[in-house]
């Protein structure tokens, strides 16, 4: 191991923070530059809901995978491998000439990104010594922090004054770098004993999550017909149906259906799934009805839906005194309606609102919503035990993705409803109203989820009941709109 002057528990998480704050800028900044992407491809705005979801669905898929592909061949050599992917995934998104290319190619960057970012962290859980694993996984979440910031304002200024393909091609360079700093100073620890993988299962969750949403987001579009979409959601549904079967049956399941048994952790998922199909939206949605509706250059639009971002920043260091003073049973529930609220209020937005006005509506959005987040994260493993974490990790990793992609696939299905009642092929600003007011009313209905949860659920996390735990750091979600 080449000597260094940097110590390991700072120099390993600044190289693992290369990739995630690449992950992070990149799904951030091309919100913004969705109308810009449309128009040099000659095609719907709408339709480039189709980039978002592929991305966030390649994650879904191949998350799961991750895990035992560090343990199989090495976590240095599935981190750089996955670096690998990203970065070309990112090349190959910048020379896109269609649709087609384009989806093809961020699905190619999601496998990247959903072996990168998981894995990274593995690589400072294994190497860095358990005295100093507090203060590596505080460097490590700056990036996570300042990409969602930068993105949106960084994304319109490229798009605006450059080209918008430059935003895949700066990854390059951070690419490279972090190829080379995890060749040099990251060992490729593995594990000796490796259980196989449960590729039945992992096949029959990729096609079921997968064909619902892809289907979902497909229909109305004029890719293909009404009944190709039906076809491609019967079949995911299908798929989901099997997998439910096959998961009760295997032992090392890759999502391990049992741990919904536990009743905080399946309002994690299933109530945290309903509250961010109406988050996931939101980076969609924005920046179109900006763009397309208000006039707004992509510039211009990413430094005011920056604020959500920056919001969310702001309520990082209030968490704990928030949960502590309130429980995680009034934060959950009180605050989901609060957040939702706070979402239904991007369909009052006008083009005469002054911008002041919009700042502060996304800047409150964004404190409240990574405050949900917050408790979401930390009850979702509140009762989890030790050897059950790695795939409580996974299950809540996948859901995050998947509710995040039915969220951009339910505003643009409302957005393409509202324009064919009309039949037009143009936006206009009431297609929006509709589409803030439904995607924040399935949001809302994560309270029923929260509600059935014991009152003092979590409270020794919280600090309610002191007995020696300590509040999970809450910044292990951070992604557009948080």
């Amino acid at each position: 191991m080449p000597a260094t002057a940097i110590p390991r528990h700072v120099l390993i998480p600044l190289i693992v923070a290369c990739a995630l704050f690449m992950e992070q800028v990149d799904s951030t900044v091309i919100s913004t530059s969705l109308p810009a992407i449309a128009a040099s491809l000659h095609d719907d705005p709408v339709a480039l809901k189709l980039a978002l979801t592929s991305y966030l669905l390649s994650l879904a898929v191949f998350i799961p995978a991750s895990g035992w592909a560090a343990d199989r061949f090495g976590a240095r050599t599935v981190f750089r491998s996955a670096i690998v992917i990203f970065t070309l995934g990112s090349i190959l998104c910048g020379l896109s000439t269609s649709l087609l290319d384009f989806v093809l190619y961020r699905i190619i960057q999601g496998m990247g990104g959903a072996m990168m970012v998981p894995v990274g962290r593995l690589v400072i859980l294994r190497s860095v010594p358990k005295s100093e694993l507090v203060q590596a996984l505080a460097w490590l979440t700056i990036p996570a922090l300042l990409g969602p910031v930068m993105g949106p304002p960084l994304g319109g200024f490229i798009t605006t004054y450059f080209d918008w393909r430059l935003i895949f091609f700066i990854n390059v360079p951070i690419g490279v770098l972090g190829i080379v700093l995890a060749t040099r100073f990251i060992e490729n620890v593995r594990e000796e004993d490796v259980p196989p993988l449960d590729l039945h299962g992992l096949v029959l969750s990729g096609i079921g999550l997968s064909g619902l949403v892809f289907g979902l987001a497909v229909m109305g579009q004029k890719l293909v017909p009404y009944w190709a979409a039906a076809g491609i959601t019967a079949v995911g549904i299908v798929a989901l149906i099997f997998y439910v079967r096959h998961a009760r049956h295997t032992p090392r399941a890759v999502l391990d259906l049992t741990l919904l048994r536990i009743p905080t952790f399946r309002a994690g998922v299933v109530g945290g799934s309903l509250f961010r199909i109406g988050v996931g939206a939101m980076p969609f949605a924005l920046p179109l009805m900006l763009q397309l509706t208000f006039g707004l250059s992509p510039f211009a639009s990413g430094l005011l839906t920056f604020a959500s971002s920056a919001g969310a920043l702001v309520m990082k260091t209030t968490a704990a005194p928030i949960l502590r003073r309130f429980g995680f049973w009034r934060v959950l529930v009180f605050n989901s309606v609060l957040s939702a609220g706070f979402i239904a209020a991007n369909a009052l937005f006008t083009p005469q609102t002054p911008h002041v006005a919009i700042v502060g509506v996304l800047l409150m959005g964004g404190f409240f919503r990574s405050l949900e987040f917050t408790a979401i994260n930390a009850i979702s493993y509140a009762d989890v035990s030790q050897h059950e974490m790695s795939r409580a990790t996974s299950f809540v990793s996948v859901a995050q993705q998947v509710s995040i992609s039915l969220g951009v696939a339910l505003a643009g299905m409302v957005l393409e409803a509202m324009r064919s009642i009309r039949h037009e092929t143009v936006l206009e600003l009431a297609d929006f109203t509709p589409a803030f007011l439904i995607v924040a009313g399935v949001s809302a209905l994560s309270v029923f989820s929260f509600m059935r949860l014991p009152r003092d659920a979590g409270a020794e996390l919280s600090g309610q009941k002191p007995k020696g735990s300590t509040l999970p750091d809450p910044r292990g979600e951070v992604h557009p709109g948080s």
